[in-house]
């Protein structure tokens, strides 16, 4: 396995802790770039979204990294995903030849280790949305609860993942052995306690959880231009096509990924806010 390299990077320097970070990066030929833009929510902890973003060369390939893990109960397992899920689906030898099955293996292994070490990474958990850009041509988008990934192809937004809501899945919630309940509050929630019904961790919740991901594969055409990944905070109070809009306004996705989670303050999310944006063609 080549070494993990990455091409043209620049971060920020976190502002108080993690309560906020931006930056962007782009391929080695200059075609494809990134941004991102992560805001601590208003709720008395700490952040609990995580990101990658990144390019690397592996076996001659290059390879666009992107995600959002939006954590819940604590930060330690979307903290975890952010250093071990894309070298687990890497690490798969069958990824050159099947992505789709190297990224379901992956997932599962990936969650099997969090369970195994939660004396270590506690009882909380983790959304996830994946996408895996292969030489700038081939876009794996993948995802777990509902963090969300959108492109915009001619303009029109294209939403890649499913939102994996409790009242979505109550079948298999319930065959499982788990219910429903929008006590407390007003939303829907696995045990009357988690809002998604797939993620990683959540030991006390995971017989009656699933962790197996979505995953929708596409060509990246010359329709295609932006590609979005983002945690519900941003969802919650924005339609995918208002985002797209958003994004496609700025040739610099830094400055979107900006824009966007700077707009979903304005519309009083309370959610840790995060998002990822990736521009084709320059």
């Amino acid at each position: 396995m080549d070494s993990l390299c990455c091409f043209n990077a620049s971060y920020s320097k976190l502002v108080g802790g993690r309560s906020s970070s931006t930056g962007k990066g782009r391929s080695n030929a200059g075609l494809v770039k990134f941004g991102f833009s992560l805001v601590k929510g208003k709720a008395n902890h700490p952040m609990e979204d995580y990101h990658v973003a990144k390019f690397m060369q592996l076996e001659g390939h290059e390879l666009g990294l992107f995600a959002i893990y939006d954590g819940h109960l604590g930060e330690s397992v979307p903290a975890y995903l952010q250093k071990h899920l894309f070298s687990n689906i890497l690490k798969e030898e069958e990824f050159w030849v099947d992505p789709h099955r190297s990224i379901c293996k992956a997932y599962e292994k990936t969650d099997q280790a969090i369970l195994s070490h939660s004396s270590d990474l506690g009882r909380g958990g983790s959304t996830a949305v994946t996408a895996i850009l292969i030489n700038g041509q081939k876009l794996w988008v993948a995802n777990v609860g509902d963090s969300r990934a959108v492109l915009s192809r001619g303009g029109l937004a294209v939403q890649m993942t499913i939102d994996h809501e409790p009242n979505t899945e109550r079948g298999s919630i319930e065959d499982k052995g788990g219910f429903v309940s929008n006590m407390p509050g007003d939303v829907p929630r696995v045990n009357g306690q988690l809002a998604v019904s797939r993620a990683f961790g959540d030991k006390s919740l995971k017989s009656h959880l699933r962790s197996d991901p979505d995953i929708q594969e596409t060509t990246v055409d010359n329709r295609i231009d932006v590609l979005i990944l983002a945690s519900d905070g941003l969802w919650k109070v924005m339609s995918n096509q208002e985002a797209v809009d958003i994004a496609r306004r700025m040739k610099d996705p830094q400055k979107a990924a900006k824009q966007l989670t700077a707009e979903a303050l304005k519309r009083d999310s309370k959610d840790d806010i995060s998002c990822v944006v990736v521009r084709f063609r320059g």
